[in-house]
């Protein structure tokens, strides 16, 4: 059953992206919001554990008005995330840089042009590949690390993908260390992407988020401690008739402290930006897994 469904989703995936760029707009929307509110209403686990995670963030119960209201709204979102991905290989650079309305991006230029590599920290928000595109237009192509997916050929299309958005792209796990290559990159300098919201190791740090401890992976504050790289955490969203990102404050090295003790207080600062921007785009955050700790026991 387990290849059965792996080779369903290769097949899907493989039509959508051969089927989707080709169908005009406004009718892919159409389809795309439908599917959204057929699987909002089906209850399935991913909804009903974002529901639940959107209740922390909206510091209302799970089963509210508001928060089933955002739910249906944020799942809408995931499926514009899906949409636009099918699209964005025929895309034109002119969109996809005009439709784009970002502040703070100074910082990544500033950095980059004072020989420091860019480590940009990202949650689950908005359109991240577009985002990384959009980067790649202003001439400054980005380096980033996947999961493996399954089957292999599923994984090598998501490659391929986003290898056509100017992406380089490094398997987390089945080569060389990721770290290493990483921080070679931040040496060079350039910018990597790392979407960092959610622990996939079991050995991430615990912080502090809306109020409870949760668990975020450590590999952004440890590369910009090891480097000398300016860490920017970056919230994203999208708007009627475009996208926005905010990139917030560069995450200040410690002084004193273990590179451990570092690496935390680094990472709990993520974690606050990253609170800052989802409180205010709560829909736009398409987390539909389980990272607060008390989920997790």
């Amino acid at each position: 059953m387990i290849q059965i469904r792996e080779g369903a989703a290769d097949a899907a995936y493989a039509l959508g992206w051969s089927v989707v760029k080709r169908m005009p707009e406004p009718l892919a929307r159409r389809l795309f919001t439908a599917i959204a509110d057929r699987t909002w209403r089906a209850r399935g686990g991913g909804v009903l554990q974002l529901e639940k995670n959107l209740g922390r963030v909206l510091g209302e119960p799970a089963d509210s008005p508001r928060v089933r209201a955002t739910s249906k709204a944020a799942v809408r979102s995931y499926m514009r995330y899906w949409l636009e991905s099918f699209r964005l290989p025929v895309m034109s650079a002119e969109r996809i840089a005009g439709g784009m309305r970002v502040t703070g991006d100074e910082q990544i230029y500033e950095a980059l042009g004072k020989g420091r590599g860019v480590v940009v920290a990202l949650p689950h928000m908005g359109n991240y590949d577009h985002a990384g595109a959009w980067l790649g237009t202003r001439g400054y192509p980005l380096t980033t690390v996947m999961e493996r997916l399954k089957p292999e050929s599923l994984f090598d299309r998501f490659v391929a993908y986003r290898e056509s958005l100017g992406f380089e792209i490094l398997p987390l796990t089945g080569g060389p260390s990721s770290f290493g290559v990483l921080a070679r990159r931040l040496r060079e300098p350039k910018t990597i992407c790392l979407v960092a919201d959610r622990d996939l190791s079991d050995t991430g740090i615990e912080v502090r988020f809306f109020g409870s401890p949760a668990r975020m992976p450590g590999g952004p504050a440890a590369l910009a401690l090891q480097t000398g790289a300016a860490l920017l955490p970056v919230t994203l969203w999208f708007e009627s008739d475009g996208w926005g990102a905010r990139v917030h404050d560069e995450v200040p090295q410690p002084v004193e402290g273990t590179r451990r003790e570092k690496t935390r207080i680094m990472t709990q600062a993520l974690a606050d930006a990253f609170a800052e921007g989802i409180a205010a785009h709560p829909a736009d955050w398409h987390m539909m897994q389980k990272i607060w700790v008390e989920d997790l026991a």
